[in-house]
């Protein structure tokens, strides 16, 4: 056993069952690859990669019929099968090796033994397997110095870089997630090669990209991971306009003068505060139109009027590229939209009917859209940035004041067009919808509470208007 491991004993048990699976079928298998890596940097692990030397799909079947496990998914083509096991995600695959033609993201696979096996993976620190079975519990073999790579914090790739990352480009986008998650350098020729092979990356699905950006984007500081992106030159293949931003000069007063560093770290500071991915989506994206809004204001310098809803459009058309689900893209639209909402509100003669609207049109992200408008406070004086932030929190407990009282976060109008028609004997139309909209505005102005009895009141004591109207 490898002095730097520490198995826990509900791991260690999965393995031995495996191993006396294995030893009833004569056939080897090592647990591989990323479980043994974050053994070594003492990381929970609950994902765990066996290489079968022999038929993996069969292992799996035999495996499930053995102990149980379920959700088994196969991929004969690849000789991999996925599944369930005590809260264990497993993954086994036969040994192999996979090449890549010139312009197919599809490799060929081909059967192979554990060292082909091994040196076909992405990074040394990626190469390390373990044995388990009884007699050698513990064995790691290390092929290419992953050890060594690990204890010194490196992302290296096993074999020729260049070639490594032809074969699968994806992995160029996998090497910055890893510096990024565990803050390892890049080797640094194998960071020429990402740059000089960036351009294969447009072969690789979006789904894929997409899939990798999003790891970068969860780690504890993004930054390093847009950083990376930007300077290998794979940012300007799936999200230029990022790169836009750049050299946007803007005002100093609560903001990084320049707007991709403010962007930057407007995205670190809300990682520091929430692990969403949507949240964290929205602060890359909320200034990403000031490139297009920027005007020149003899009185007021730079100015990005519109930018939040040109940003809107923006957002939503960068996102769909991407492939990110509806969801997501309604709630990053929505954001980018309201981010200069709160700013407008910083102000101890602010009225309560404003508030109610700002909770209205935010509803179930008022949370979320505060907490990014005080990550987006990016100023290096610490007064500016102590009295913005004095601003927001009185507007945050104005409103949740208000919402204590008033339920506007999902709020709609008490009374129901049902309601509506019964009472002044309508057909259903446009004139619904107007009625809704009277009621909604007296309770937003504070005219009368969010009641049903009581708007119900209201409506019927305004009826002839409404109907005359």
């Amino acid at each position: 056993m490898h002095p730097e491991f520490k198995i826990p004993q509900n791991t260690r048990a999965l393995l031995i069952k495996i191993d006396r699976l294995a030893k009833n079928l004569q056939l080897p298998v090592y647990v591989v690859g990323g479980f043994v890596r974050d053994l070594f940097l003492c990381l929970d692990v609950k994902d765990l990669d066996f290489v079968v030397l022999g038929d993996a799909l069969n292992f799996a079947h035999k495996f499930k019929d053995t102990y149980g496990a379920n959700s088994l998914v196969v991929y004969p083509k690849f000789g991999t099968t996925m599944l369930n096991y005590n809260h264990f995600k497993i993954e086994f695959v036969s040994a192999r090796e996979e090449i890549y033609q010139s312009n197919s993201r599809k490799p060929e696979v081909k059967t192979a033994n554990l060292n082909s096996d091994l040196s076909r993976r992405d990074f040394t620190i990626n190469t390390l397997a373990m044995d388990i079975s009884k007699k050698a519990f513990g064995t790691i073999i290390d092929l290419f110095g992953g050890i060594d790579d690990l204890k010194a914090g490196i992302i290296k790739t096993p074999l020729d870089p260049v070639v490594t990352f032809s074969d699968d480009p994806l992995r160029m986008m996998r090497a910055l997630r890893f510096a990024t998650r565990l803050s390892f350098k890049i080797d640094a020729d194998t960071f020429s090669a990402i740059k000089e092979t960036a351009s294969r990356i447009d072969i690789v699905s979006q789904e894929r990209i997409t899939d990798e950006f999003n790891k970068i984007l969860v780690s504890p500081k993004p930054s390093i991971g847009l950083g990376l992106l930007e300077e290998t030159g794979l940012l300007q293949y799936f999200l230029p306009e990022l790169i836009n931003t750049k050299g946007v000069e803007q005002k100093q007063d609560h903001h990084h003068k320049d707007v991709y560093y403010h962007t930057l770290q407007v995205l670190d500071q809300v990682a520091d505060l929430s692990n969403s991915l949507e949240l964290r989506l929205a602060a890359l994206l909320h200034d990403i139109a000031k490139p297009r809004t920027k005007r020149y204001d003899p009185n007021q310098g730079w100015t990005f009027h519109g930018h939040e809803v040109v940003g809107e459009r923006m957002s939503a058309a960068i996102l769909h590229r991407l492939k990110y689900p509806g969801h997501v893209i309604s709630y990053v639209r929505k954001i980018v939209r309201l981010h200069l909402r709160p700013m407008a509100l910083v102000s101890e003669d602010i009225t309560d009917s404003a508030i109610r609207r700002l909770l209205f049109i935010a509803g179930e992200e008022f949370d979320d859209l505060m907490l990014l408008c005080r990550a987006d406070i990016t100023s290096k004086n610490p007064r500016k940035v102590k009295n913005h932030l004095k601003n927001y929190e009185i507007v945050i407990q104005k409103a949740v004041d208000l919402e204590k009282r008033d339920r506007l976060k999902a709020f709609k109008s008490p009374v129901t067009g049902e309601e509506i028609i019964d009472i002044f004997k309508l057909q259903p139309g446009p004139i619904i919808g107007k009625i809704k909209k009277f009621i909604e505005e007296a309770i937003l102005d504070g005219k009368i509470a969010n009641e049903h009895d009581v708007a119900f009141k209201y409506m019927l004591k305004h009826k002839n208007d409404l109907i005359d109207s």
